[in-house]
């Protein structure tokens, strides 16, 4: 089951018009939700930052929080033999009479739906994964979840294209993000994260990872870093929704830190599954 505009109905019975603005334009924000059980990891921070991609292109949002947090369990209710959800949420700005760059006021084209996913054990992480770095060349308003994403769509196959988990970019000479997750290093037991701004999405994990560096007492800054800082790290991770938080051991085709995983990224990673795992 999925949702589309106001109904609950299979997903081989969901379309759109082709005259939405996200299927001509991009022209939307969405929104992806964890689902441990029926747990919702980060709801209120996702549903701020859903608010704020709306406000950043003007749409009006169809729905109160906590219209939002029923609707989303609704749906979760409707995939109980998943043990754990990705809850998609799209809004478009909806459709108009023909194609035009300009648009009046249209009513949007609400979208979810659920996807099961399987979290990586820690002793799979411990494996380490590849990463390879290209170079930034999306727009300016990073920090805005647009579904505009083929520059995205791109680095990310580049990546599978090279059996890599991720691409790390550098824009001018600065790492700020990966295709889809935000990047950590840590030098001298100090978590390094590249500032909010946009360059970078607010990632939800990203600010829950600051907090448990805040719960374990390790120093933690939002603080710019090079591509040289990056090669030289101690310790290299990833994080989103759905990652979690995964160690890179290699960038490149270049080990980081001769291959090994990091305490800090352990005790990290425990302290999130902690408050994973708390009801």
């Amino acid at each position: 089951m999925v949702y589309l505009n106001g109904n609950f109905i299979p997903k081989s019975k969901a379309y759109v018009s082709v005259m939405d603005r996200g299927f001509l334009f991009g022209d939307g924000v969405y929104e992806v939700f964890p689902v441990y059980g029926k747990k919702i990891v980060g709801e209120e921070l996702h549903l701020k930052r859903l608010q704020e991609g709306l406000d950043a292109i003007n749409i009006v949002n169809p729905h109160s929080n906590e219209n939002w947090s029923l609707l989303i369990r609704e749906l979760i209710s409707y995939h109980q033999d998943y043990h754990n959800q990705s809850i998609y949420l799209q809004i478009s700005r909806g459709c108009d009479d023909d194609r035009k760059h300009t648009h009046g006021d249209l009513m949007p084209t609400v979208y979810m739906q659920s996807t099961p996913f399987a979290s990586k054990s820690k002793n799979d992480l411990l494996k380490g994964s590849a990463a390879i770095t290209r170079d930034d060349i999306r727009w300016n308003q990073c920090n805005t979840k647009s579904t505009s994403l083929i520059a995205n769509i791109m680095y990310a196959q580049d990546a599978k294209n090279h059996q890599a988990e991720e691409t790390i970019l550098c824009r001018n000479g600065v790492i700020t993000e990966c295709s889809s997750s935000n990047v950590f290093i840590v030098n001298d037991n100090c978590i390094y994260t590249h500032p909010e701004g946009p360059y970078i999405l607010p990632g939800v994990t990203r600010k829950i990872v600051l907090n448990c560096a805040r719960d374990c007492q390790i120093l933690a800054k939002e603080k710019t870093f090079t591509k040289q800082d990056l090669m030289k790290a101690d310790e290299v991770w990833i994080t989103s929704s759905t990652r979690e938080i995964m160690p890179i051991t290699s960038v490149d085709g270049i080990l980081i830190n001769d291959g090994r995983i990091g305490d800090v990224w352990s005790l990290i990673y425990d302290r999130y599954q902690e408050l994973k795992n708390t009801n």
